[in-house]
């Protein structure tokens, strides 16, 4: 009994050790020193979301309430999102924890999400493999959208007991990781985000595809998956992102843009 209970124990603290959180951006690789709570709508902790009805899913816990700044950036720029899972530069994610990390955004009082960058299984290694290699660090090319404020929601999608729903069993189920950092694009394109799009809760269910998953044997080839929501945009694939590490951070706090209005 005590073995049992050590055992239970010893997988929730281990459960509890593997998540992860944003914990800074970069623009054309300067660091903009830690953004939570200052131009990151920063969760309180970084356990993972897994109900697929929560309104949570749009920017993860307190995502609702903005925070004092956003980051200001121009058509072309490059934005690097870092994450972190107890600090900044540490070992970002557990190896356990396979799966893709998504993009996306919207004006900042909009409720439709554009996706503008995803990555998956590339045939060797899942993204959040090569993220851990990169030192948490992934980027994006700012897309040339009307100046104004938005919102860029990053996500870590962690696949290590989606191998069952959650709604069938709440100890199991898709990890999902949402972020929402504040920015304003300063130069004023004209490819418009377009309609529809991605809105949360609503767009992942549980038979979208990339929600059930299993990576273990007798599951699905790896390179067979697909990451859920809509196809990324294509004005967003003309320069496309990539996973790689752009510097080492500084841990300053952040000063830049006034608040949004």
């Amino acid at each position: 009994m005590r073995l049992a209970s050590f055992i239970a124990l010893a997988s929730a603290v281990a459960g509890t050790l593997a998540h992860t959180e944003l914990y800074s951006v970069w623009v054309n690789n300067v660091d903009q020193g830690n953004g939570r709570g200052v131009y990151i709508r920063s969760p309180p902790s970084n356990y993972p979301l897994k109900d697929l009805t929560s309104p949570n899913l749009n920017c993860n816990v307190n995502g609702d309430k903005a925070v004092p700044r956003s980051v200001s950036v121009k058509y072309g720029d490059k934005l690097t999102f870092e994450w972190g899972h107890n600090a900044r530069g540490d070992d970002i994610i557990d190896a356990s924890h396979k799966g893709p990390i998504l993009v996306y955004m919207r004006p900042a009082s909009g409720k439709n999400w554009t996706k503008v960058f995803e990555a998956n299984f590339n045939g060797q290694s899942w993204a959040t493999e090569r993220l851990r290699d990169a030192r948490g660090q992934h980027s994006i090319f700012i897309p040339d959208v009307p100046a104004g404020d938005y919102l860029f929601r990053a996500e870590v999608i962690a696949l290590h007991e989606a191998d069952a729903y959650y709604t069938n069993n709440p100890a199991r189920g898709v990890q999902l990781f949402p972020s929402c950092v504040q920015v304003r694009v300063t130069s004023n394109g004209k490819k418009a985000l377009p309609a529809g799009g991605a809105v949360f809760p609503g767009t992942y269910k549980n038979s979208s595809p990339g929600i059930f998953f299993n990576l273990y044997k007798g599951g699905p080839p790896h390179a067979s998956y697909y990451s859920p929501g809509p196809a990324t945009w294509y004005e967003a694939k003309l320069k496309d992102g990539y996973i790689g590490q752009v510097g080492t951070p500084r841990n300053k706090r952040f000063v830049a843009a006034p608040p949004a209005n």
